[in-house]
């Protein structure tokens, strides 16, 4: 290709998060064509269908990519249950698959290029104990811990035994009355209460 291609792409590099979609590298006045060679030559790395990581730029992917990664193509999306334990220091060791809350209205397409497990919530509760994080990369969205561990109480069947064990654990020394109340409520209004009171102290 042309050196003013790659001079475009600098000029890119220098205006951009590291993060870019199709539609931003259009209106810089690249064609489909010319992104198809860029992604070709390494230049970047497709995460999904209209989005890539510059991956020759000056900067490496930021720890957190994942939870980006996934924000960045579905917005509404939250990080949950035992990987938002991992984020909230709870658990030492990363799980293998990234769990993501999603609407049950939610139709997007997520075919993340790392494991993935997807839950459903009803929209009335889905909104609740949602804490945001700003990057320099973007944004990404997360349940509060608290509502962390009761989601891994109700997909205690989905966790590792070890995993889900840690967080139990850590979970016994620190809980207080207003916490356990509020998640046996949380529990009660999502229907697994009688799972919740097995797993920590009545009220």
């Amino acid at each position: 290709m042309q050196q003013k291609i790659y001079d475009r792409l600098t000029i890119i590099e220098k205006n951009c998060t590291g993060y870019i979609g199709t539609k931003e590298l259009l209106q810089y006045g690249l064609t489909n064509r010319q992104i198809g060679r860029l992604q070709e030559e390494g230049y970047l790395e497709k995460i999904v269908n209209g989005l890539f990581w510059l991956s020759k730029a000056k900067q490496d992917k930021p720890s957190e990519y994942k939870l980006i990664e996934v924000c960045l193509v579905n917005p509404n999306a939250v990080i949950c249950a035992e990987s938002a334990c991992y984020i909230h220091g709870l658990i030492d060791v990363e799980p293998e698959k990234l769990s993501i809350a999603t609407k049950r209205s939610d139709r997007h397409k997520m075919d993340m290029p790392f494991e993935t497990s997807r839950h459903y919530y009803a929209d009335s509760y889905f909104d609740n104990n949602i804490i945001t994080v700003e990057t320099a990369y973007g944004a990404y969205r997360i349940y509060d811990l608290e509502r962390s561990i009761s989601d891994c109480i109700r997909f205690k069947d989905e966790i590792h035994p070890e995993i889900y064990e840690m967080i139990i654990s850590k979970h016994r020394k620190m809980q207080e009355d207003a916490m356990v109340k509020r998640m046996i409520a949380y529990a009660k209004a999502m229907k697994f209460e009688k799972k919740m009171r097995e797993e920590i102290r009545k009220e």
